[in-house]
């Protein structure tokens, strides 16, 4: 454990973080296949991109997508096309999608570690950053093609240009230009999300310190159209080509939804981020949780009064907020781990037992969680399996990791043990036992079936809707809605391929007249609504 400890003095910080981050999170980035649903819906739009050279709408197949701006789709072109063009990706692979997410959180690692030597010092800023990094929350975002990962790194890297000029007063021009560059790309990417942290976080301060001449050294008189500048470019040509439709979807329909009640069925009550921070933060939560009454006794101190502003009021908003998902929390991530690792590494006050006891009992529900959870996951899915024994090897990295932080004898030694046993859990769960539970990856299975009768066959499905199978099989894949609709793709030609839910498997035998013969059987578990399912498969 000495050992460990050493490296949080390293010469080479940066090296040795990215080396950790990508050693823990590229198995699972080059093996978990395409996710539903989100993921798959943002591919699908890249793919649809660069095969109709259209790179202003947002589309996934036939149907507009108007809920995100275009930023993670212009990210995720140039590695999509690069691995294309190397003849890395001719059978469209969901790794080079995942690229920007990976980008992003080592970024979000990389820019944590900044801000913790500007405000702290080198010890501080490592443990704070390998927190970050081995957090469960951050892990899995970076294997995910989304947005999440990359508005972390971009709100964290604004964040600490906005905390050095807090601090020192002075940033110069470029760091002016990075703070505004990192906000227009930040909107392109994910809306008003990170200018509303940063925003909150400048009210804070300003509000508590009664002053506001810091704020000069961000040079808004040109930042402000220099972020425009990014920003209006798309928004007017997503304007034009949609006729406003983009921005009646995006701001009225899926913005207005989750603040008027729980969108797609996340809501939550309040609290909810709270409880589940043992989770999302697994395993350093309760140095986090135990900073806290040490953080607000310092808050007169600017640094941890910066920490404070831009964690707190931006927490309040998501918790308040009706519609909720775990990862909505992510870009306030980074100032909490460097108040967890500010109290680790320091020789602050130990916390009052009413606070540890339940953040380390907590501790304990994460792990089971965990390590249970990857047991029961052959079971849920379907029965007994092989993966039942990846399970157990999860369950027995889960059970190392609290070991060695309950043998631990101090309170830093405690979080550098939870953070040097993350990459045995994640591996094991995201590197082993979720790629290979086949049960759960019904899309990569139609697809494979398809390919075996025949690669360029028509394809379409009765009852099995999800994402993931317009984008491994192609944008062409049709989806349908009723056994009858089914029978009428089969007669529409020969050389067809059709998948039949078991629901509708009745009314399609009924509807249908053209001679099809059953080319195989898919069972599996769909995990986006719960539910065991079993396809059909026809050719005529």
């Amino acid at each position: 454990m000495i050992r460990l400890i050493r490296l949080l003095d390293t010469r080479h910080p940066r090296l040795l973080l990215a080396a950790f981050c990508l050693a823990m999170w590229l198995p699972g980035i080059l093996s978990v296949p395409p996710s539903d649903r989100d993921e798959s819906r943002f591919a699908q739009a890249t793919s649809q991109m660069i095969e109709t050279g259209d790179y202003v709408t947002i589309r996934n197949g036939t149907e507009a997508r108007n809920r995100k701006p275009i930023g993670i789709h212009w990210l995720q072109l140039p590695g999509v096309a690069m691995a294309r063009a190397m003849g890395l990706a001719t059978a469209n692979p969901i790794w080079p999608y995942r690229i920007p997410s990976l980008l992003g959180a080592l970024l979000a690692v990389l820019a944590t570690h900044a801000i913790g030597v500007r405000l702290f010092d080198r010890r501080t800023a490592m443990l704070a950053a390998a927190m970050l990094g081995g957090s469960v929350l951050l892990a899995v975002e970076a294997n995910i093609a989304k947005t999440d990962a990359v508005l972390v790194g971009l709100t964290t890297l604004a964040m600490a240009v906005l905390a050095r000029a807090y601090l020192e007063r002075g940033i110069g021009r470029g760091g002016a230009a990075l703070f505004w560059l990192a906000t227009g790309l930040a909107i392109l990417v994910k809306g008003p999300v990170m200018p509303m942290v940063a925003a909150l976080a400048v009210v804070s301060l300003v509000t508590v310190d009664r002053r506001a001449a810091w704020l000069k050294a961000l040079r808004a008189a040109w930042g402000l159209p220099l972020m425009l500048a990014v920003v209006l470019p798309w928004f007017v040509a997503i304007g034009i080509s949609t006729h406003g439709q983009f921005f009646r979807d995006a701001v009225g329909g899926d913005l207005g939804a989750k603040l008027a009640g729980g969108d797609d069925a996340h809501g939550a009550p309040p609290l909810y981020h709270t409880v589940l921070l043992c989770l999302t933060l697994f395993p350093v939560a309760p140095a986090v949780v135990c900073a806290l009454p040490e953080a607000w006794r310092r808050r007169r101190e600017p640094a941890m009064r910066f920490l404070l502003a831009w964690a707190v009021p931006s927490w309040i908003v998501f918790e308040a907020v009706p519609t909720k998902l775990p990862h909505y929390i992510l870009p306030l991530l980074p100032a909490l781990c460097l108040l967890g690792a500010v109290w680790a590494a320091g020789s602050g006050k130990p916390a009052p037992k009413w606070l540890s006891l339940p953040a380390w009992l907590l501790f304990g529900v994460a792990a089971l969680a965990l390590g249970g959870g990857a047991v029961a996951l052959p079971f849920v899915v379907g029965g007994w399996s092989w993966t039942v024994s990846l399970g157990l090897a999860a369950l027995a990295a889960v059970g190392f990791l609290v070991w060695r932080v309950r043998a631990a004898n101090a309170r830093l030694e405690r979080v550098v043990a939870g953070i040097a046993c993350m990459p045995l859990v994640i591996w094991t769960v995201l590197g082993l036992l979720v790629p290979h539970e086949a049960r759960l990856w019904i899309s990569p299975r139609i697809a494979a079936a398809r390919a075996a009768i025949s690669s360029d066959a028509p394809l379409a499905t009765v009852g099995f809707a999800e994402p993931s199978l317009l984008f491994l099989a192609g944008t062409a894949t049709r989806l349908l809605s009723g056994g009858a609709a089914g029978a009428a793709f089969l007669a529409e030609g020969p050389g067809r391929v059709l998948g039949v839910e078991s629901r509708d498997l009745d009314s399609f035998l009924a509807a249908n007249r053209t001679p099809a013969r059953v080319a195989g059987r898919i069972d599996g578990f769909n995990y986006s609504n719960g539910r065991k399912v079993s396809i059909t498969l026809f050719a005529d």
